[in-house]
């Protein structure tokens, strides 16, 4: 699970780290003042409606070549219902302060995203970004080197965002400001190498990492994406441990660390629509030694999509649902537990700024006894409602 509630809690501000993450960032902004500027880039990944800056900052540093600066920072501030023990009612946070710093071009490139973030899921407390970002990826939360022998083959070393899954790990990448249950099994950031390959419709790309950041290299997670025409792509996913690891922190999960897992992904556009329904599967195996005596699965079904008004005003969506099935490991709120999700989230970007709203509502069932939601977590459901502004530079 990339978010499990243990991994949710909030961790005190750290103001020293902050300023010290901030600084960071404000430096890097003042090196690129008066530079040139290039074509739109493709790092970090995103999904429609927001979109990056077409115009990035290019500074020419000589023996390097040309070297990319872009970024974004956002704030947000939400309120809920229905509060979980240790979580606050409402609140207020910068929860993306990220510098990217990238070469693309050559048989040698790199790339870097520097700064802090918090990563809200539904259903789950909200974290804050420096406490979040200390307990989970740390300042560089990608990082990676990229040989390019040629156009159709290249290999990533490093610190890579996970081929896992319809949802990137940043707010600012998706439809919606919190990320889905779904995402919530699958793992965001790992380290490994990772061999990608292109050809025609045909895409692939072949990862051995350590999961859920665990430092142990026994995953193997590999992606096939087959692009039916310029309006659909299919695409099937599935990774797994191969042996069972007992390591566990802040962005790593006991159980989830140790599962298998499927994604089945088709992306559909036509005009202002676009409609991705997904399906996940996960499995996680009994493990005696680790205190896990009976094997747990889950099986969840997704509907994310978004229509675009005008080229400034787009509306998303999100519908999920997720059950468990297991009669000891808890996989989701209590073993086997039930949930469904309905995320809308109407979005305004105008050039490079932009700002968003989000209702998010969550039902449960099934769940453990206070496993659910509410102080005692007695409570079935958690209404959430978001505002989400900020620049992508």
């Amino acid at each position: 699970m990339r978010m499990t509630q243990n991994k949710q809690n909030s961790v005190s501000r750290s103001a020293s780290k902050a300023r010290l993450y901030l600084a960071g960032s404000v430096a890097a902004l003042a090196c690129i003042g008066g530079a040139a500027h290039a074509d739109p880039l493709t790092t970090p990944a995103m999904t429609a409606p927001l979109s990056a800056n077409p115009n990035p900052t290019v500074i020419n540093t000589g023996i390097l070549g040309d070297v990319f600066v872009t970024g974004a920072v956002t704030g947000v501030a939400y309120t809920q219902s229905n509060t979980i023990a240790g979580d606050n009612k409402d609140g207020i946070d910068v929860n993306n302060a990220q510098v990217f710093i990238q070469k693309t071009d050559g048989p040698i490139q790199f790339f870097g995203q520097i700064g802090i973030y918090s990563m809200s899921t539904l259903g789950f407390p909200q974290a804050e970004a420096v406490g979040q970002t200390d307990a989970t990826f740390g300042a560089l939360q990608v990082g990676f080197v990229k040989i390019v022998p040629n156009d159709n083959f290249n290999i990533m070393i490093g610190k890579l965002s996970t081929l896992i899954g319809a949802e990137y790990t940043n707010s600012f990448q998706n439809m919606n400001i919190t990320r889905g249950q779904l995402w919530n099994q699958e793992n965001a950031v790992n380290r490994g190498v990772q061999v990608n390959f292109a050809s025609g419709p045909i895409s692939a790309s072949v990862s051995v990492n350590d999961g859920y950041y665990s430092n142990k290299y026994s995953w193997v997670t590999g992606l096939v994406a087959y692009t039916i025409d310029p309006n659909n792509v299919l695409a099937v996913v599935a990774g797994g441990n191969t042996d069972n690891t007992g390591r566990v922190s802040g962005a790593t999960p006991l159980l989830q660390n140790n599962q298998d897992v499927v994604n089945v992904i088709y992306t559909h556009t036509s005009g202002p629509l676009m409609l991705m329904p997904y399906f996940q599967y996960s499995r996680v195996p009994a493990m005696p030694e680790y205190g896990v005596t009976e094997s747990g699965s889950t099986t969840g079904f997704a509907l994310l999509g978004k229509y675009s008004f005008t080229d400034s005003f787009h509306l998303a969506a999100r519908g999920e649902y997720i059950k468990s099935k297991n009669s000891s490991t808890n996989l989701l709120y209590g073993p086997g537990s039930k949930a469904w999700t309905f995320t809308v989230t109407p979005t305004v970007q105008l050039g490079r700024a932009y700002v968003r709203g989000e209702v998010a509502y969550i039902r449960a069932s099934d769940f453990a006894a206070g496993s659910g939601f509410g102080a005692a977590g007695t409570k079935k459901s958690q209404t959430r409602a978001l505002i989400e502004t900020g620049v992508l530079f």
